[in-house]
């Protein structure tokens, strides 16, 4: 069969992103904060976008309404050509007027300035250069300490640390105990056991029964074994309970009490109120910039006729053009985001309206595409929408995707939320004998009896995505 080269054409249909669809989707699922520093951004780039403020909209309505204006306006020869119908794009407010409360117009928001954290080991050499080492013990102690993780560990292996710097072994371990006496108390530990050993020495608790548990039965306090202790130890298991509380109150992770991150503060996108017997959805956008179209450069678009300008008046005339289309489609852009996150939460409140009526325990499954198929809207664009948004309700403060989960069948036919069965599973073990913890059979059966189907193994799933703890572990002398 011979073969040669040859071209084809053909039709087909395709998607395709265009600078423009990638924006709109972008601004959908950016939260708030983030949506304020792109329309800033671009209020910086495009010379036609100019931010509204309550007086300076007031005075232009007040404007347009005078006689005067209107006046001018019917002086205004109408049979004058003009290439842009500025009605279409000039912006009254109608579209990005946003309510706010008369008692919040004089409050003055002051900007908050970041405060800068010192990390585990700009805390630990800036102790160590407090001490009279020598040169060659710094640089160990450096080489040490540039070796710790998050945790304030050791991890990398003493014999590898003297390998690599060529130090003796034994002034590898005398520069580490230097390390483990700063502080945060346990940092420079090798393993957990050390890490608490420390913290006890620094309490000087040496000679105490919690000292013993550790240095002595640490594999079976790790695995609970009270009655093998105490008959070891010669105590009660009581006694032993009570040396484990002790435990209990040291830090297995002291690096993270300097290398822990800020906290990261929530601002609702959303605001959702009881009024009567109804819930009211409202955009918490009030801190976003009110766009419109700039009226400075309506005088160059109306000036002459395009036939009639030069070269150069023929290309800012092209440019302003440019700017104005772009203009328009991100007004249009933010004001169809708006309406497309109102519809998505006044869905959700009609899903989940026995949530927001009676609280958590009736919470319904719920998913993305049932969501997206009532509003006629496309399973991704949903999504996006919940993308890092919070709602704030009467109930609290909620991400969006906390009122979407899967489901369980019940035995009267009805289907209750997996999340509505975790909070569940965590009152019964919070109410629980702690001297006989349920295990998850027993949870199982006890959830059978209210009539939720459910298996242990899913039990023990939602057990540990509650962090909590097996049976014999919660269990209590």
């Amino acid at each position: 069969m011979e073969m040669k080269p040859s071209l084809n054409l053909s039709l087909r249909p395709a998607l395709i992103m265009t600078p423009r669809l990638q924006q709109a989707l972008k601004l959908l699922q950016v939260p708030t904060l983030e949506l304020q520093q792109i329309l800033k951004q671009e209020m910086i780039q495009n010379p036609l976008l100019e931010e509204v403020d309550e007086v300076t909209e007031n005075e232009d309505l007040a404007k347009e309404d005078s006689p005067e204006e209107k006046a001018n306006e019917e002086a205004e020869d109408p049979a004058e050509e003009d290439p842009i119908d500025w009605s279409e794009y000039m912006q009254d407010g109608a579209l990005d007027r946003v309510y706010v409360p008369q008692q919040e117009t004089s409050v003055e928001f002051l900007e908050k300035v970041p405060i800068t954290r010192t990390s585990l080991a700009e805390s630990l050499l800036e102790q160590l250069h407090f001490l009279a080492l020598s040169p060659r013990d710094l640089m160990l102690a450096e080489f040490l300490i540039g070796s710790l993780d998050e945790r304030g560990w050791l991890a990398t292996p003493l014999d590898e640390v003297a390998q690599s710097t060529g130090q003796p072994l034994e002034l590898c371990e005398r520069i580490l105990k230097v390390i483990q006496a700063l502080e945060p108390v346990g940092v420079g530990a090798r393993d957990l056991r050390e890490c608490l050993l420390i913290q006890l020495e620094a309490r000087n608790e040496c000679d105490t029964l919690s000292w013993k548990l550790i240095h002595d039965q640490f594999n079976n306090l790790v695995n609970r074994r009270f009655p093998e202790i105490a008959r070891q130890l010669k105590c009660t298991p009581e006694e032993v309970q009570a040396g484990a509380d002790a435990i209990a109150t040291l830090n297995p992770k002291p690096g993270l009490q300097v290398s822990s991150e800020d906290p990261r503060y929530v601002v609702p996108d959303l605001v959702v109120e009881r009024v009567n017997d109804e819930y009211l959805v409202m955009l918490n956008d009030r801190h976003l910039p009110r766009l419109r179209i700039s009226a400075a450069y309506e005088g160059v678009m109306r000036g002459k006729k395009k036939s009639e300008c030069s070269a150069g008046e023929v290309k800012t005339r092209e440019y302003i053009q440019g700017k104005l289309n772009s203009a328009r489609w991100l007004i249009q852009t933010i004001e169809q985001r708006r309406r497309t996150m109102i519809k998505v939460m006044n869905c959700i409140i009609r899903e989940q309206r026995e949530f927001f009526d009676k609280g958590i325990a009736f919470l319904r499954p719920l998913t993305l595409q049932q969501v997206a198929r009532q509003i006629d809207m496309h399973e991704s664009t949903v999504s996006r929408v919940c993308s890092a948004k919070y709602v704030q309700t009467p109930r609290g403060v909620f991400e969006l995707k906390f009122f979407f989960s899967s489901g369980l069948e019940t035995e009267d036919g009805e289907d209750v939320s997996a999340r509505t069965a975790r909070d569940t599973i965590k009152t019964l073990i919070d109410e629980e004998a702690k001297t006989e913890p349920l295990s998850d059979q027993r949870i199982a059966e006890l959830l059978h009896e209210t009539g939720l189907k459910i298996a242990r193994r899913t039990v023990a799933k939602y057990r540990e995505q509650l962090s909590i703890l097996p049976a014999r572990f919660r269990r209590r002398v």
